[in-house]
């Protein structure tokens, strides 16, 4: 039922997105499409079909239909998708086979979507992080509605035990990643192993190692020009949240464009080739009827700092070719226990979505990798 999610758009709702997307006022661009934003053809065809086509009330149906779950007593309340395994299993074959999936932005659970069909055989936990699409909303002693990727971590931690699970592997990517590296970094006693797709651009960022190699340097080279040419969203969403807010929450085609510019140049091929646009706008929908984009940035303005030493937890990275900065093995070594690690010519951010079996292998093999109890 739709109603175990809260309120994912009841009709109020729905008729004012409708008529906020009628007067869509369109804004000549800067310069040519594709340059400097998102595309002004590929907006204008979305908003075109969110106002006339888009079926938002049947995609609630079918995310509401997942086996949602919620925490009762954490004081930081969690809900997640929940699919357990064979209750025929004795209890440590089932605790050897847990997975915690964590998303990222500007997606949400929605992420792992063309995974789950593929892991019948191991319980999966799909978190949607405080703050972000479809998460529980914020508890009556003041808990605010994002929270930053440390104290997701120890939220995290608190809402696996009490689902009952006491040890996992955790495969995650971007905001995921960090909230992944400090579970394990903080929790080391619940990780048994990590599956990631980057290394947390904080590393290269905030005092990086003296010591790097030649290859090393080139990354580090490579991600500050990638942050100067693309991380302006970075910037403004951890210095100046709140304003930015305004406008992506009072805008339904600000909101699209804001996000839909990472879905197009952030993925690997044409946009139609990776999202339908119902797909797309399911994703953008749900930070609209949730109004939880400011609240989403939260990780991006309170980050705090990764000061703990090397994870000594497996962990196995698959990187695609087509991700934002991707990391040589060896400055990935300085902060993890690598224990596979795999390149890919193809496959973008949201590698859980675009290619859902390569990203399979790691999360398999990362279950191969575990810590034995």
């Amino acid at each position: 039922m739709v109603e175990r999610l809260g309120n994912l758009g009841g009709r109020a709702s729905l008729d004012d997105l409708h008529d906020r997307l009628r007067r869509y006022h369109r804004v000549p661009p800067v310069a040519s499409e594709g340059e400097f934003g998102v595309p002004s053809s590929l907006l204008d065809a979305l908003i075109a079909h969110w106002r006339d086509d888009f079926d938002w009330a049947a995609q609630a149906r079918r995310i509401a239909a997942y086996p949602w779950e919620q925490t009762e007593h954490a004081s930081v309340p969690v809900r997640a998708i929940i699919s357990r395994a064979d209750a025929s299993q004795t209890d440590a074959d089932a605790d050897a086979g847990v997975v915690l999936l964590l998303h990222g932005w500007p997606d949400s659970v929605l992420r792992f979507e063309r995974l789950f069909p593929h892991l019948d055989d191991v319980t999966y936990v799909a978190p949607a992080l405080p703050g972000f699409p479809f998460a529980a909303p914020a508890a009556p002693d003041g808990v605010p509605g994002g929270l930053s990727a440390v104290a997701m971590a120890d939220a995290m931690a608190v809402a696996m035990r009490e689902f009952g699970f006491e040890r996992y592997v955790i495969s995650a990517g971007d905001v995921g990643c960090d909230v992944a590296e400090a579970l394990a970094a903080c929790h080391p006693e619940v990780v048994t192993a990590l599956h990631l797709t980057d290394v947390s651009q904080f590393h290269f960022l905030v005092d990086p190692p003296a010591d790097l190699d030649e290859e090393e340097r080139a990354y580090v080279a490579r991600g500050h020009r990638w942050q100067a040419a693309e991380g302006g969203y970075m910037h403004e969403q951890s210095t100046r949240p709140n304003t930015l807010a305004v406008g992506l929450g009072d805008s339904p085609a600000g909101l699209a464009a804001w996000i839909v510019e990472k879905l197009d140049r952030w993925s690997d091929g044409p946009f139609t080739d990776v999202f339908s646009y119902d797909e797309a706008l399911t994703w953008v929908s749900a930070y609209w009827l949730t109004d939880s984009i400011g609240t989403s940035f939260t990780p991006y303005a309170t980050g705090g700092t990764m000061d703990w030493p090397r994870i000594e937890i497996p962990t196995v990275f698959t990187v695609f070719a087509h991700d934002l900065v991707n990391a040589p093995r060896q400055f990935a070594e300085r902060y993890f226990d690598v224990a596979a690690w795999r390149e890919y010519d193809h496959g973008g951010h949201f590698a859980a979505w675009e290619r859902p079996d390569e990203y399979l292998w790691g999360l398999r093999t990362a279950l191969e990798a575990q810590r034995p109890t």
